[in-house]
């Protein structure tokens, strides 16, 4: 925390002025709509802007005018100064990467304490982005306050309230744990390289950047972000980076991946090549999901990477999920195997593997879990549901796990829950020799800090021999 101290009227003078410098993420992008319910998408999704006007995401225009109001109740005049009048003009919009300057600058001292202040926001290129004024009863007394200076990730836990319960309670789990060295592949783009900084300031993880030199270092600068602490592992294209982060892994350089940005099968090609990282356990990918209607966290496994598991590779895939149950604090999850009915039908193979699944558990070949199969969605997650269709379980309604049939079906829950549910998602593979973070583009910082948490949770268990995660 700083200290932030106002000026009175007699104190202000023609002239005077203060500025203030700020660099537009995607992070405040998704915040500013969220907290003023614009959720227009060419202000939150750069997909959705390619199509619009200005053809990429831009800042919602009352971003500039909320820049110039902070600097009018921060510093000029400061705390204490009441708000009577403003106009600004909107000239030029802002995108993801820009640095605008704001300026606040006193034109004329009226009666009353009234005090006219010139208002601008300039881009990097010197160009006006918004111009007006603001008219303001400037203080009398002398004030000084507290000024707390939060993340961009600690800002939308507390705007999005219960609905981040989970994420940020993954965040607490890890939060006095030390960080896992981590290798994080080909991070040349500002969203991964921001997403390594921010995880690094929680102490979630020391990164070594592999990946080309001149391109992350270019990104670092482009987008202000401080790497100089990081050691850096020059390669020249993503696939010799995906290469050297495996590599680095095999020989417990690093205790686990981060993908950075390239395509998750370059990342994954290396990881499961006969040289790479494979373990007795198949590979496969979980979403710990954090669901506002939702009571818990939940598991939704696998979306992303087995495409058409058999019955063994589905084996593996609830291991996995169930032992990184264990990691996330719950020492015996609720594992629901998802189908299109809770009833057994030979011409529906879902079920059958879901049945032969359960029949697995009670002969000890899945252990730490709760096993329940086949069963619908609505039977998984909700007790009304299970008890209108007479289904007596210990896992119908409280599911902490959601094996999905295969990748399509699981693709599409995970995906619905997040843009239909306002669900939020972060994701890990596991079965590998060390955890691997994947991020996707759309992750914000929230959810790519407690994809590193999950990590650390799960390198954590393989610090106490407790998992074979």
């Amino acid at each position: 925390m700083s200290q932030i101290e106002n000026h009175t009227y007699d104190e202000l003078q023609v002239g005077d002025e203060a500025t203030l410098i700020r660099r537009l993420t995607i992070d405040d992008l998704r915040l500013f709509a969220g907290g003023s319910a614009r959720l227009n998408p060419e202000h939150m999704d750069a997909d959705a802007a390619r199509s619009d006007l200005y053809h990429k995401a831009i800042a919602n225009g009352m971003w500039g005018a909320g820049l110039v109001a902070t600097l009018v109740t921060t510093e000029m005049p400061g705390p204490g100064t009441e708000f009577i009048d403003q106009h600004l003009t909107h000239l030029r919009p802002v995108s993801i990467g820009e640095t605008v300057t704001v300026t606040v600058r006193v034109h004329e001292k009226q009666g009353d304490r009234q005090v006219m202040l010139d208002c601008q926001c300039v881009n990097e290129h010197g160009e006006d982005v918004l111009r007006g004024i603001y008219i303001v009863r400037a203080p009398t007394e002398k004030l000084s306050r507290e000024h707390t200076q939060i993340s961009p990730a600690e800002a939308e836990l507390q705007t999005k309230g219960r609905q981040r319960r989970q994420l940020k309670r993954l965040l607490d789990l890890a939060h006095d744990l030390d960080p896992i060295l981590t290798a994080v592949v080909h991070p040349v783009d500002a969203l991964s390289l921001e997403g390594v900084v921010r995880a690094a300031e929680h102490n979630l993880l020391v990164p070594i950047l592999v990946g080309p030199e001149h391109r992350i270092r270019a990104t670092a600068e482009e987008a202000e972000l401080d790497i100089s602490q990081f050691k850096l592992v020059a390669t020249e294209h993503s696939h010799q980076s995906a290469e050297q982060g495996v590599a680095m892994a095999k020989n417990r350089d690093v205790e686990a991946l981060m993908k950075g940005s390239l395509h998750t099968d370059e990342l994954m090609g290396a990881v499961v090549r006969r040289d790479g990282l494979r373990t007795e356990r198949r590979v496969s990918h979980v979403y710990c999901m954090d669901v506002p209607t939702y009571p818990r966290p939940l598991l939704v496994t696998d979306a992303a990477i087995n495409i058409h598991p058999g019955l063994l590779a589905k084996r593996d895939i609830l291991q996995n999920a169930i032992e990184l149950a264990h990691a996330l604090d719950n020492p015996e999850p609720r594992a629901a195997i998802l189908s299109a009915t809770e009833s057994v039908n030979p011409d529906l193979q879902s079920t059958l593997d879901a049945a032969a699944l359960c029949k697995m558990a009670d002969r000890g070949q899945i252990h730490g879990g709760l096993l329940d199969g086949p069963l619908a969605f609505d039977n998984a997650i909700s007790r009304a549901a299970a008890r209108t269709k007479g289904i007596r379980s210990e896992v119908a309604g409280q599911a902490d796990i959601l094996l999905v049939p295969d990748l399509e079906s699981g693709n599409m829950v995970a995906k619905q829950l997040y843009y239909l549910a306002d669900a939020e998602a972060a994701g890990i593979v596991l079965g590998a020799k060390v955890p691997i973070v994947l991020t996707s583009r759309a992750d914000d910082v929230v959810a790519r800090l407690a994809s590193c948490a999950i990590a650390l949770l799960v390198a954590e268990r393989k610090r106490k021999g407790l998992a074979h995660l």
